[in-house]
Order: structure tokens, then C-alpha cells, then sequence
């Protein structure tokens, strides 16, 4: 039979006798407790602990605990016991005996990394997929564009009203304030607006280069709002990324020289747009932690943002679309009959579906890459931070120029890779594990993270 090792506790306090009734002050008791746990009966020595844990107990007792006189105390309600667990570099506070070690911390850093890479890896396929689904709809990509905004409202509605079904949503939960998904939905509406106009005027490595205003943006507004504190490592690293994938993707394109004649305007129109998408994202992440609060620690389900988010964007997209229609070169008195006609595309149904080939296979791939995207990217934007959701999607784009070198089917002709794109991958790597990169003290302890922990989930 196993033996287990009692904890060893350390008693400190002023012990004051049981006799000596006339000194009415609290005992203060602090205990330290030491834990083993996981034994394995194989090792020579009957205990092998896989974790070491402290406890220690702060307790308020009366003078008349325990003392011979009865219990001036006896039907009333003993002081609870206060614990804190000691674990690597973290202090956790708990009530009871409950204790908080390392092993969930690691479980967070692990699901962190699986939900990074699940971002890029549907990141890449979203802009793989991107580019198959115009090839059937070339013709249409204005209408493409509609129903990734208006379709996915019902999508996310869907799943929504199933997980409330089935408890996973509370009323609670739904009863959160709705302004912060109004804000949300009008923020990625004008970045929508701001994007497709400034897009119209710059060239794609230009919008490239100008895309890694994002990742300066999200930091920008983490720092104001969130009050976010940022060590050099993690500047570099931001820095260091963003530059790998300009080398990577824009080198040799002349994307210097179309940025000096594409005009201040519509360069700063762009960084404009993604002004716009650095709040929001910022935004998301404020909703999950103000929403921890209102729930007493529950955690807000992801797709009430999405869904109410993409809601509020729906709503004011369709007020925008006689603006965003005359940007595509569409009258919005013909909108009707083009989106009519994008649909008999989407669907290789009707006569005029000449140049359809492909549909609708190639445009529901990317539909449920992108949900996959989105639902991936604001699942790891809840469990840690926007700017390790942002590097994570970053990283997704030199990925997506190497595929595209690649014979994909319906592409034709393969494209050759960027001069520096090696180089520009290394320097992106770099600054991945720049980034990530946690100082050591000088007693051999890592620093405090200037990015808080994740809330649990």
C-alpha cells in the first residue's frame, strides 16, 4: 500500500493560554505548508513529488477557540481560511484549501500555442482560398465581399442559438451591454470603407508594407487603454516582424516607388483602415475582460461577440453601400441585378454562368476557411492578448506567398517568390522568438510578463 508523507506545517503566531481570558485579541495563526504529490511506487523511495506547492494559511481565531470554557463560538460560523499558493513566480489567492500550482499555467500556454497555430494555419488558408474563390467569381468580387459580411450574421447567429440550447450560453451572458458591439460593428465597418478605397489607388505591395501599421496600432491603443506595459524584446520583436514580412513579400516590387506616387491621401486613407481594425481588435479584448467582471469570473462566449459584432457591421455596411458600390465601380441602381447575378455565379446555376467553373466548391472552402479564421483568431485574441493574435496572422502571409509559388489548380501559371523572401522569413522568425524571449533575473527567475496573464476561460 502507498504511503503518503503528511503535509509538514510551520506554525507561527502569538500563542496566547487558554487561561489567560482577559486579553480580548485575536490569535493571528499563519501556516506553511509544504505538499507532495503523484507518488510513484517504482522509485526506490516511496515519494517522488512532481510538484512542490506552499500553502500558506492566514487564520483569525477568537481567544475562546478551543478553551475549556465552552464555545462562545460554538453555534456560530468559524473564520474561513485564507490561501495562497506559491508556485514559480505566481501568488494566487483562494479561499479554503483550494491551490492553484503550475500545472494550469502550463495548460494556458499550451492551449495559446495551439490556438496560434491554428490562426496561421487558417490564416494561410484564407488567403489561399481567397484567391481560388475569385477565380469563378472574378466578375463578382463585390458580391463575395457581401456575403462574408451579411452571410456570416446567420452563421454566427446559428451556433449561437445551439450553444445557447444547450447551456453553454447563459441569459446572463446575453444580458451584457451592447454599445461596446455597436462600436465594434461601426469601427470594422469604416475600416471596411477606408480599405476598399485606398486599396482601389495602391498597388498590392504598397498595401503590404502599409498592412504592418496594424501590429503599431494594436500595441498604440493596448498601451492606452489596457495600460500595457511592453519590455524592448517585445518592441524589437513587434518591429522586427513587421519588417520581415515587408522584406519577405514586398522586396524587388518597386513597392517604394508606388507608394511615392500613389499620394499622401490614399497612404494615409490606408493606415487610416487600419487605425480602425487596431481599435477594434483592442476593443474585443477590453469586451472579454470588462465581461469577467459582470460575470463574477464566468467567461464570455466568443460567438456572442461574433455574432453581435458582425451584426452591427451588417447593419452598417448596408447603410454604406451606395458609397462602397460607386468604389467598385457598381451604380448602386444596378446592385440588384449584380448581386443577382453573383449569386447565379456562387451557385453555377442559370445561363450565365460562362467563367463559373469551379463554383460553388472554390467559394464555400473559403466561406469555412474564413469562419475558421475568425473563430480562431478571436479565440486566441480572449485567451491572451491582440497583439499575439495579430503576430499570429502575421505570420500567415509569407507562408501564403510560398503556396502561391506552388502549381495550385485553376491558379494557371505558378508565381516566382520575392527576391528577399528567405531573408525576410529568417527576420520574421527572429522576431518571433524575440518576442517571446523572457529575460532571466539574476537569481535565475523569470521576470514579471509586461503582458498580463490571460483570464481564465
Amino acid at each position: 500500500m502507498a504511503t503518503t508523507t503528511p503535509p509538514r506545517r510551520i506554525t507561527t503566531g502569538s500563542i496566547t493560554s487558554v487561561q489567560s481570558h482577559s486579553a480580548v485579541r485575536p490569535l493571528s495563526m499563519i501556516s506553511l505548508i509544504r505538499r507532495h504529490h503523484h507518488l510513484n511506487l517504482r522509485l526506490p523511495s516511496p515519494i517522488a513529488p512532481a510538484s512542490r506547492r506552499w500553502l500558506i494559511e492566514a487564520v483569525a481565531r477568537s481567544p475562546w477557540e478551543g478553551s475549556d470554557d465552552g464555545g462562545a463560538q460554538a453555534d456560530g460560523k468559524k473564520p474561513g481560511v485564507c490561501g495562497y499558493a506559491i508556485t514559480g513566480n505566481e501568488i494566487e489567492g483562494s479561499s479554503g484549501d483550494h491551490v492553484v500550482d503550475g500545472d494550469q499555467q502550463h495548460v494556458n500556454t499550451m492551449e495559446m500555442v495551439m490556438w496560434a497555430a491554428a490562426t496561421a494555419a487558417f490564416g494561410v488558408a484564407n488567403r489561399v482560398m481567397y484567391k481560388l474563390a475569385l477565380v469563378p467569381l472574378k466578375q463578382y468580387p463585390f458580391f463575395l465581399a457581401q456575403l462574408s459580411t451579411f452571410g456570416y450574421v446567420a452563421v454566427y447567429y446559428s451556433i449561437l442559438y445551439f450553444r445557447y440550447r444547450a447551456g453553454t450560453v447563459t441569459d446572463e451572458m446575453l444580458s451584457v451591454p451592447k454599445m461596446p458591439f455597436l462600436i465594434a460593428g461601426v469601427l470594422q465597418a469604416l475600416a471596411a470603407a477606408a480599405g476598399m478605397a485606398a486599396t482601389a489607388n495602391l498597388s498590392g505591395p504598397s498595401t503590404t508594407v502599409l498592412s504592418q501599421t496594424f501590429l503599431v496600432w494594436q500595441i498604440f491603443f493596448s498601451i492606452i487603454f489596457l495600460r500595457r506595459r511592453y519590455s524592448i524584446n517585445q518592441i524589437l520583436g513587434c518591429t522586427l516582424v513587421a519588417l520581415g514580412v515587408v522584406v519577405s513579400v514586398a522586396s524587388g516590387s518597386g513597392a517604394a516607388h508606388s507608394l511615392k506616387e500613389a499620394g499622401v491621401f490614399w497612404i494615409l486613407l490606408m493606415v487610416l483602415s487600419y487605425l480602425f481594425q487596431g481599435a477594434d481588435t483592442v476593443l474585443k479584448e477590453v469586451i472579454f475582460i470588462d465581461s469577467q467582471k459582470r460575470l463574477k469570473g464566468a467567461s464570455l462566449d466568443l460567438f456572442i461577440v461574433n455574432s453581435y459584432g458582425s451584426a452591427f457591421q451588417a447593419i452598417c455596411i448596408a447603410l454604406l453601400l451606395p458609397f462602397l458600390s460607386k468604389l467598385w465601380g457598381i451604380p448602386f441602381n444596378q446592385l440588384g441585378s449584380y448581386l443577382k447575378d453573383g449569386a447565379a455565379c456562387f451557385l453555377n446555376i442559370g445561363t450565365m454562368t460562362k467563367g463559373c467553373e469551379g463554383a460553388p466548391l472554390l467559394p464555400l472552402l473559403f466561406v469555412i476557411a474564413n469562419i475558421g479564421y475568425n473563430i480562431a483568431l478571436l479565440r486566441l485574441l480572449k485567451i491572451s492578448s491582440a497583439v499575439v493574435s495579430s503576430l499570429a496572422s502575421t505570420v500567415s502571409v509569407p507562408i501564403a506567398v510560398f503556396l502561391f509559388t506552388l502549381p495550385l489548380p485553376y491558379l494557371g501559371v505558378a508565381s516566382s517568390l520575392p527576391n528577399g523572401f528567405m531573408g525576410g522569413t529568417i527576420i520574421l522568425v527572429l522576431g518571433m522568438l524575440v518576442y517571446s524571449w523572457a529575460p532571466q533575473g539574476p537569481n535565475g527567475s523569470h521576470t514579471d510578463s509586461v503582458i498580463p496573464s490571460p483570464p481564465p476561460t
